[in-house]
């Protein structure tokens, strides 16, 4: 009996270490291959023709605005009106009829000056995976410019380079890291999963469908 749970206790020990290691080793790998496409700057951004603007919720657990929704909705209006971009897509999850992320971010962009006509939904936006696949595979989208806080848009561009989308990353703003410190916890194990996903799991968008055409138009400074 001694001897099965010393030895369980050893595999157990090296399935946390092989853990570690393949959670670190996501966290890098990603990091490296994504650094040089990110920009924070509008000044020094190149344009696109069309923004995929990944979904949060609006509001957080008592009510208050979501400052990561917050951030981004600003960051898409900014690009939209400098002429950096021409389009939205705006990806998020639609899970239930009383949660649409997509339709609360078009209102906010619409609030920020975004005309609607410029402004497409994606329902289906579950995951990151979805949000960016779906952008190819239903929107024809194969060189866009990926909106969100850096640690995610870097997730994004890996998806990207896994399914040959052209793509860069415009940086909302972030939040300070006291309160945002289980959302940068969580991303370790979200690009773990990512890594998984993309190249052992071979995992799929939940949903596909037919195609959607978007027709970009001139923005107001072109």
């Amino acid at each position: 009996m001694k001897k099965f749970v010393k030895h369980s206790l050893l595999i157990g020990f090296l399935l946390i270490i092989l853990l570690s290691f393949g959670i670190m080793f996501s966290h890098y790998w990603i990091e490296w291959q994504t650094e040089d496409r990110l920009y924070s700057d509008i000044d020094e951004v190149p344009a696109k023709e069309v923004a995929l603007l990944l979904g949060a919720s609006k509001y957080i657990v008592g009510g208050q605005i979501n400052l990561y929704y917050r951030y981004r909705m600003e960051a898409a209006a900014k690009l939209y009106h400098a002429g950096k971009i021409k389009h939205i897509l705006v990806s998020g999850d639609n899970n239930t009829k009383y949660y649409n992320e997509p339709i609360e971010m078009k209102k906010s962009l619409m609030e920020l000056g975004v005309p609607a006509k410029s402004i497409t939904l994606d329902y289906a936006g579950f995951r990151t995976l979805d949000s960016v696949v779906r952008a190819k595979e239903i929107f024809s989208q194969q060189d866009i410019m990926v909106v969100s806080q850096a640690f995610h848009n870097k997730r994004a561009l890996f998806i990207s380079d896994f399914y040959q989308i052209q793509a860069i990353g415009f940086n909302a703003k972030d939040i300070p890291l006291a309160w945002g410190m289980k959302t940068r916890v969580r991303e370790y194990f979200a690009r773990f999963k990512a890594v998984l996903d993309l190249y052992i799991l071979k995992t799929q968008p939940k949903f596909l469908g037919e195609k959607v055409k978007i027709i970009t138009t001139t923005s107001p400074v072109d």
